[in-house]
């Protein structure tokens, strides 16, 4: 019961297949009470699917390009819980375009950018309100320190998120409230799929990986977002765990 009587906010439930479903299932299963977030036409699905969990959650609307629903998300959650103990963002988006990286207009990578990088400062921000000392912010990242095949825009979004928790990490520490991120290897989830040439990754990591890695298990992933949210890494902020099978560590 490593999350017992925490309140945890988790965004990104999509499908059953997704990390952050895991996540809201092993915090529930550790003792925590979970809001979940969705918005538009995938709030009946997250809904739905919420429904799969241990306990059903409620789900709140959140779209994190939005202002409105930003400034308002604290006030919202007030009818859950009087306080947040940990922030879990699994956001990302790229228009088609963004996932070429020569033809790719300023459009779309602004909207990668956005979604993707600029919303866990937005997020942080508008759940700070009901944090305090002892606080997690957690993200899931996929490592922007190499040119992936065809993740162009979306891995220059990811380059700019991974910088984004390293600087939430300086300005919330004051608070009392670390910030870190899981950087996964491939797994097979909603969002990878509509990534043109994700069998690119599939293929070659597996091998590659000193450990192995299966892309229909997001649970590993899943359980390294959930022991950041604990108590048990109360000196770490500004971290990248990597949950690859150790591919970030091999040169071949």
């Amino acid at each position: 019961m490593l999350l017992e009587g925490k309140t945890l906010l988790i965004t990104g439930v999509l499908m059953d297949s997704s990390i952050a479903f895991h996540v809201a299932k092993l915090a529930q299963e550790q003792g925590a009470k979970v809001v979940l977030t969705s918005f538009g036409r995938t709030m009946k699905i997250t809904s739905t699917i919420a429904k799969r969990l241990p306990s059903t959650p409620p789900v709140i609307e959140l779209d994190v390009s939005n202002p409105e629903h930003l400034d308002s998300l604290a006030q919202r959650l007030g009818e859950h819980t009087d306080r947040l103990d940990g922030v879990v963002h699994s956001i990302g988006f790229a228009p088609q375009g963004a996932f070429n990286f020569l033809e790719g207009t300023w459009e779309d990578v602004a909207t990668a950018i956005h979604i993707s990088a600029y919303s866990l400062k937005s997020l942080g921000v508008a759940c700070l309100p009901l944090m305090g000392e002892g606080g997690a912010i957690v993200g899931l990242t996929f490592d922007a320190k190499f040119a992936w095949p065809v993740y162009d825009w979306m891995g220059v979004a990811k380059a700019a998120f991974e910088s984004t928790s390293r600087y939430l990490a300086r300005d919330l520490g004051p608070q009392g409230i670390r910030c870190n991120l899981v950087a996964a290897g491939p797994i097979r989830t909603t969002a990878a799929k509509s990534i043109p040439g994700f069998e690119a990754f599939e293929q070659v990591w597996d091998e590659r990986a000193p450990l192995g890695w299966d892309v229909n298990d997001p649970v590993p992933a899943a359980r390294a977002c959930t022991i950041l949210l604990t108590d048990w890494f109360p000196a770490t902020t500004g971290e990248i765990v990597h949950v690859d099978g150790g591919v970030h560590a091999m040169g071949q």
